[in-house]
C-alpha cells in the first residue's frame, strides 16, 4: 500500500483535513499520523480482526459438523432394529446421564441424585433367533428375554421414583403407525354404539343394585368428566368435606343431572372420611364391563372418541371457505382448544407470555403505521394519476397497500390466537386423542398446508394418515 492510499484511508477514518490534502496538521495518535509514522494501519487492523472472526466461525462450523457426523454414526449403529424383516428406527437409545433430579414444580424429591444406569440394570427384549447386542466390556445385561406381548426393546428402573424407563420404537415406525390406526378405528366403532351405552348407564342410575348404580355413575364420569378407572372415578376417597374428589368433579358438570348427584349422596351415606366412595366397584370389574359393552372399549377409547368427534364438529362450525389461511388456522386452533378444555389439558401462562405479547403488540402498531402511510401514498398517487399515461406506478402502490393490510390481519390473528391459548395446552390432545385424519382431511378440503398443522416429526408419525385421508374423510 503506497503513502497516498494510506493517507486517504486515514482521512476516511479520522475525518480531519490532514494527510493528502496538505492543509492542517495531523493530531498525534490519529489514524493519519499512524499511517505516516509507520504504526499499524487501520486497514491492516481491520483485516486481522476479520480473519480472526472468520477463523473462529470456521472452527465452530467444523466442530458442529464433526459432532453431527458422530451423532449420525451412533444413530446408524444403535438407532435401528429389525422388526418383522423391516428396518425400523428406534425412538430413544440413550440413557439419561447421572445428575440431580429436578422434577416438575416443587417436587418433594427435588435434588436427589440420579445414579448412572449400568448394563446390570438393563433388561433386553429381542427375538429368540436374533443376535443379542453385546454389553460393554466387563459388564452383562440384567436379563435377556423374548416377550412378543410388549413393544419395548430395553427397560430399566430409575432410582429416584422407582419408575420403569423404556427404549421404544420411533413414533414413525410401522408398528407404532398400526397401533395408532387401530386405536382410532376402535374409537370410530364406538360412534355406532355410544348412544346405546349412554342410555344403558342412565337407566342404571335407578337400579336397585348398588353395584350397578356405582358402575353407571363411574361410566358417566369416564364418558363426560374424562376420568379413568383406577383414578378418582373408580376409587376416589372421600375428603373431610363429606364429598370426595369425584363428587367435586361432578359438581361443576353434573349438578343438573339430579340423579347423578343423588346417587353420589347415596354412596356417601354411613361412610367416614377416607372410605372408598365406589366401594362396590373395582378397576378390573369396570374394565370387564367396558369390554362386554364393546370389544376393545376402554376409558381411553371414550376420551379419544369424545375428543375426535368434538374436533370434527367444531371445525365444521367454525371454518369458512372464503377465509384466509390465517383465519382458517385460527378456527383450527379454536376447535383444538375446545378439545383441550374438554380433556382438561390446562397449563399456567408461560413466564415470557407478557413480554412476547408486548413485542407482538409493538409489531401491530408499527404495521398500522405502515398501512396508514401506504394509504396516504396511494391517495397521492391517485390524485396525480390523471396526468400519467402509465398506470403501473398506481398499481404498485395498490399492491403494496394490500400486502401490508394482509400482514396486519395476520399479526392481529396471531395475537388473538396467542391470547386465547395462553392457558390451554394443545399438544397433548392433538398428538394422542385426535384422529389425525380429521385434521388432514380438513387441510385438503380448505386448502390449508398440512405443514401448518403438523411439523416434520409429526408428519412422519402420522404418515399412515397422510396416505389414507382424503378431503371427504368422516370420523
Amino acid at each position: 500500500m503506497n503513502q497516498g492510499v494510506s493517507s486517504s484511508l486515514a482521512l476516511d477514518v479520522d475525518g480531519h483535513g490532514c494527510g493528502g490534502s496538505g492543509r492542517g496538521r495531523c493530531a498525534p495518535g490519529s489514524a493519519a499520523s499512524w499511517a505516516l509514522t509507520g504504526a499499524p494501519r487501520a486497514a491492516e487492523v481491520g483485516t486481522g480482526l476479520i480473519l480472526s472472526l472468520l477463523s473462529r466461525h470456521l472452527r465452530a462450523v467444523l466442530l458442529t459438523q464433526r459432532l453431527k457426523e458422530e451423532a449420525e454414526k451412533l444413530q446408524q449403529e444403535f438407532g435401528y432394529c429389525i422388526l418383522d424383516g423391516h428396518r425400523e428406527k428406534i425412538g430413544n437409545f440413550k440413557t439419561e446421564p447421572p445428575g440431580l433430579f429436578r422434577g416438575r414444580g416443587d417436587h418433594p424429591k427435588m435434588g436427589m441424585l440420579k445414579r448412572r444406569v449400568l448394563p446390570e440394570d438393563v433388561t433386553i427384549n429381542c427375538g429368540r433367533d436374533s443376535k443379542v447386542p453385546e454389553p460393554p466390556a466387563g459388564h452383562q445385561w440384567k436379563e435377556v428375554r423374548s416377550d412378543r406381548t410388549v413393544t419395548w426393546l430395553a427397560s430399566w428402573t430409575e432410582n429416584v421414583q422407582n419408575a420403569t424407563k423404556y427404549v421404544m420404537l420411533n413414533p414413525s415406525s410401522k408398528l407404532k403407525g398400526e397401533r395408532d390406526w387401530e386405536k382410532y378405528e376402535v374409537a370410530r366403532r364406538l360412534k355406532g354404539v355410544v348412544d346405546e351405552i349412554r342410555s344403558r348407564y342412565r337407566a342404571d342410575w335407578k337400579s336397585r343394585e348398588m353395584k350397578a348404580r356405582q358402575r353407571a355413575v363411574a361410566l358417566y364420569f369416564i364418558d363426560k368428566v374424562r376420568m379413568a378407572p383406577g383414578f378418582p372415578a373408580c376409587s376416589s376417597r372421600m375428603g373431610t368435606g363429606r364429598q370426595g374428589r369425584a363428587g367435586r368433579a361432578a359438581g361443576g358438570r353434573a349438578l343438573s343431572l339430579w340423579q347423578v348427584y343423588r346417587n353420589l349422596q347415596l354412596f356417601l351415606e354411613n361412610k367416614d372420611p377416607g372410605e372408598e366412595l365406589f366401594d362396590r366397584l373395582t378397576t378390573a370389574s369396570l374394565n370387564k364391563h367396558l369390554q362386554d359393552l364393546m370389544d376393545g372399549l376402554t376409558a381411553k377409547v371414550f376420551r379419544t372418541y369424545n375428543a375426535s368427534i368434538t374436533l370434527q364438529g367444531q371445525l365444521r362450525a367454525l371454518t369458512r371457505a372464503e377465509d384466509s389461511i390465517a383465519a382458517k388456522l385460527l378456527s383450527y386452533n379454536r376447535a383444538n382448544r375446545a378439545v383441550a378444555v374438554l380433556c382438561n389439558h390446562q397449563r399456567a401462562p408461560p413466564k415470557t407470555f407478557e413480554k412476547s405479547m408486548q413485542a407482538l403488540r409493538s409489531k401491530i402498531e408499527a404495521k398500522k403505521q405502515q398501512v396508514a402511510e401506504a394509504k396516504a401514498e396511494l391517495e397521492k398517487a391517485r390524485a396525480g394519476h390523471a396526468s400519467r399515461e402509465d398506470g403501473s406506478f398506481l398499481e404498485k402502490r395498490r399492491r403494496r397497500l394490500e400486502k401490508l393490510e394482509e400482514q396486519l390481519v395476520r399479526l392481529g390473528t396471531q395475537a388473538t390466537d396467542k391470547e386465547e391459548g395462553k392457558q390451554v395446552a394443545l399438544g397433548t390432545s392433538k398428538l394422542n386423542y385426535l384422529d389425525p385424519r380429521i385434521s388432514i382431511a380438513w387441510c385438503r378440503r380448505f386448502g390449508v398446508p398440512v405443514e401448518k398443522i403438523y411439523n416434520k416429526t409429526q408428519r412422519e408419525k402420522f404418515a399412515w394418515a397422510l396416505d389414507m385421508a382424503g378431503e371427504d374423510f368422516e370420523f
